[in-house]
């Protein structure tokens, strides 16, 4: 695990993005794996000004989301469909044919199963950015007894469902189910970068940096993988 200290969101952001770009340039035909989020929003907003300067293109890019509420449609504009679409998506080339993102209106079973297959068939995904809750929590695994294995369907815990409360007009409104990449899928990717800002995460990133290994941690597991960053302003790492 690589740990790199930036001065404020906004390098941290650039850091993240020059990773992606990096990437891209590398491999145009990369499959990237995508979160969302609050944190995330700096470094794509510095993707999409590297596309309109014309230093990338995601023409041969294949995206797999990290997850997707059930319980509200795409057009609802906190799905993470929208989210993609208005902060990503729609300001680059990518081909919408290549974009995946769970989709939660059907029968949810199948559609993990399904998700499971076309990371396969994409070869697996290359670089996948993930943030991290106030209790651990990347994709929306949260802490429990074990790794969840694969993508799945998952009933969020209170203290998720109060901490996305703020995107929506009332407590009642935010789902408390989500499709998930489990954990297994997420360490499968051949990179990860994890993304955080702020003093309220500083608790969590000393936890998983320097803690035990636990799935009552569930990011705490990235240790093990073989090529993870994580970008962090000084807030976040106040306590490393």
């Amino acid at each position: 695990m690589v740990v790199k200290i930036c001065k404020d969101y906004d390098a941290m952001s650039r850091v993240a993005a020059n990773i992606f770009a990096a990437q891209i340039i590398t491999k145009p035909g990369s499959v990237l794996g995508f979160a969302t989020g609050s944190t995330p929003e700096g470094t794509y907003k510095e993707l999409v000004k590297m596309y309109k300067e014309g230093l990338i293109s995601f023409k041969g890019v294949t995206s797999f989301n990290l997850d997707e509420y059930v319980g509200i449609t795409r057009s609802n504009d906190q799905s993470y469909y929208y989210f993609m679409h208005h902060h990503l998506f729609d300001h680059v080339d990518i081909n919408e044919s290549n974009v995946n993102i769970p989709n939660t209106g059907g029968n949810l079973q199948d559609e993990c199963m399904d998700y499971e297959r076309r990371i396969k068939a994409a070869g697996g995904i290359d670089l996948q950015i993930v943030g991290i809750g106030n209790n651990g929590h990347i994709g929306f695994n949260e802490p429990c007894d074990n790794f969840v294995e694969n993508t799945n369907v998952v009933e969020l815990q209170q203290r998720t469902i109060e901490a996305n409360a703020r995107f929506f007009d009332s407590i009642e409104d935010v789902p408390t189910k989500a499709v998930t990449m489990g954990i297994g899928t997420i360490m499968r990717a051949k990179k990860v970068v994890l993304v955080a800002s702020g003093e309220g995460k500083a608790d969590i990133i000393r936890d998983i940096v320097k803690g035990k290994i636990t799935p009552m941690a569930p990011a705490s597991v990235l240790r093990f993988h073989n090529d993870v960053t994580v970008i962090v302003d000084r807030a976040a790492a106040s306590m490393l």
